[in-house]
């Protein structure tokens, strides 16, 4: 259990290691995890330029106390890649108040009402046009196409097409994870940002003074509107993690399930079962695996010190495979005792789109897959393709439609 108090100037800093690359970060991350639990639970990384923690109790506390740990990381790539200072680097009022104006879209009357019929015409429809016997890449095909559609859907950027919406969210994923600072990374941001500000922008001017349900609508028409280079800001980071967030999750969900035949045809035969399908497929490879955390007072865990003005990084993707909490939680396993996980966070900055994810893979997209193609199969376990530091899941998985 972590050991956190106000330091006394006298624990020592937590080991610095120069030898763990963002490229083994991104390539395969768990074995480096699972030794730093077991080892160096609390660990400076030099690549990264951040303290690592990957223990769950640890990653979970510090989410949760956000008066010790601010969002507002002054060296997080995430400010320079979206050209704004979004909801996510702020706390207190200043954060509820940005996200709070767009919460109405996300409502539970929304959610049923208009979402999730709206969610279900778009599977139905991408799904249909999918042939049996073709061997497709379900990345490219699929879930990437049916997430990009149904966010634009539920933000009112209805023009935007499926390419420009996955182009977007790629992008806004390596510009807030380009920890190595390239040069050419952020190149890219700022051509796509000009882009996404003229498409938000053109949409804006379409949904002023109209009753309508989406993201967008509601934070231009609200009584007291919070400022539109916000709202661009909110709409952006939206792209960011509401394409990746369910696109990988039913990936993930599909090779879990693809390569466990027992659970597979546990869950066909248990239709409840599909949304823990949802639930342990995000626990087992998150699909943001990393959170940054600026320290506001000195302080220490696990007996180290951590300086006041440093940043801590939370692995939820270590902490969901925490063997303090799970039992081979290196394995995909539905029939797993129900636990809590750390996959949409914790505290104030809890994913606001949580519940709409579920409800689009785990009771729509998963079951209606398996249904229209009961025998699909991968080619190769081995041709599917993992990858990702900050956000992480397939991002090829190759299956023949049957």
């Amino acid at each position: 259990m972590a050991n956190i108090a106000h330091a006394e100037g006298l624990a020592p800093l937590a080991p610095l290691d120069n030898d763990i690359t963002i490229t083994q970060l991104t390539d395969d991350p768990y074995p480096i995890y699972q030794r730093l639990r077991t080892e160096t639970p609390v660990l400076r990384v030099a690549s990264v330029g951040r303290t690592l923690l990957t223990k769950a109790t640890d990653t979970k506390w510090v989410k949760d106390n956000p008066e010790l740990f601010s969002s507002d990381d002054p060296n997080t790539p995430m400010e320079r890649a979206l050209g704004a200072k979004t909801l996510m680097r702020r706390d207190g009022p200043d954060h509820m108040r940005l996200r709070n104006a767009m919460t109405s879209a996300f409502s539970a009357k929304n959610i049923r009402d208009v979402w999730i019929p709206a969610y279900e015409r778009v599977v139905d429809d991408y799904i249909s046009r999918l042939q049996p016997g073709e061997t497709v890449d379900l990345f490219q095909t699929l879930t990437g196409p049916i997430s990009a559609r149904c966010l634009a859907i539920l933000l009112g950027l209805n023009e935007a097409s499926d390419e420009d919406m996955q182009l977007w969210s790629d992008t806004i994923i390596k510009g807030a994870g380009n920890f190595g600072w390239k040069p050419e990374i952020f190149a890219v941001c700022d051509r796509e940002n000009a882009r996404m500000d003229a498409c938000i922008s053109a949409a804006a001017d379409n949904l002023r003074g109209k009753d309508d349900p989406s993201a967008l609508s509601a934070m231009i028409n609200a009584e007291d509107p919070i400022e539109f280079e916000q709202v661009i800001a909110n709409i952006k980071i939206a792209i960011g993690g509401g394409i990746n967030e369910p696109r990988d999750a039913a990936l993930t969900a599909v090779y879990g399930l693809l390569t466990n035949p027992d659970q597979l045809e546990a869950v066909k035969a248990d239709p409840k079962l599909w949304t823990i399908a949802f639930e342990e497929a995000v626990r087992w490879v998150a699909p943001i695996q990393v959170s940054s955390r600026r320290v506001t007072a000195d302080t220490e865990i696990r007996g180290f010190r951590i300086p006041e003005g440093d940043v801590v990084m939370t692995i939820q993707a270590s902490s969901n495979h925490d063997e303090e909490v799970y039992e081979n939680g290196h394995l995909f396993d539905v029939f797993r005792p129900k636990l809590p996980h750390q996959a949409f966070g914790n505290g104030p900055h809890f994913c606001l789109g949580t519940h709409v994810a579920r409800r689009m893979v785990g009771q729509i997209l998963l079951p209606k897959l398996f249904e229209r193609f009961p025998n699909l199969q991968l080619t190769d376990p081995k041709d599917a393709i993992f990858s990702g530091f900050g956000f992480r899941g397939p991002i090829i998985l190759p299956v023949i439609l049957s």
